[in-house]
């Protein structure tokens, strides 16, 4: 991604750091679990919610996707949703939530669909029904 500074200068910067690096990813990951764990259809998905080692999890795996310096060494995501029952309309329900949460965080559009589109590509890994 490129950006112009206010001296007319490009420079390349990630995606990462566009929208505000580790702690703006951690609130955008907060806000994206209260609105699947409030999601009728979703919630249920989380009997038992979404712990802080999770979302360090999901934290990480996104930072590292955007471009910045986290490395994931979690969980293989395969295995981790292996047996949930992911269908395809509860991952577009996600999707849509994600979009939401972006959109409120004031992330511009074309940041939010390079994002979501990185998260997409992690479907085939998720989806198990």
């Amino acid at each position: 991604m490129t950006v112009t500074t206010d001296t007319s200068v490009a420079e390349e910067i990630s995606v990462y750091q566009a929208i505000g690096g580790r702690a703006a990813l951690a609130a955008a990951v907060d806000d994206f679990y209260g609105r699947l764990l409030a999601d009728p259809v979703l919630g249920p998905l989380f009997p038992g919610g979404v712990g802080p080692r999770h979302r360090a999890y999901v934290i990480t795996i996104l930072g590292e996707a955007l471009g910045g310096p986290e490395r994931y060494r979690g969980p293989d995501i395969a295995a981790a949703h292996g047996g949930l029952g992911i269908t395809d309309a509860h991952f577009n329900l996600a999707a849509a939530h994600l979009y939401a949460t972006l959109d409120g965080l004031g992330v511009p559009r074309h940041l939010s669909d390079h994002i979501v589109g990185i998260v997409a590509g992690l479907r085939p890994a998720v989806v198990t029904a």
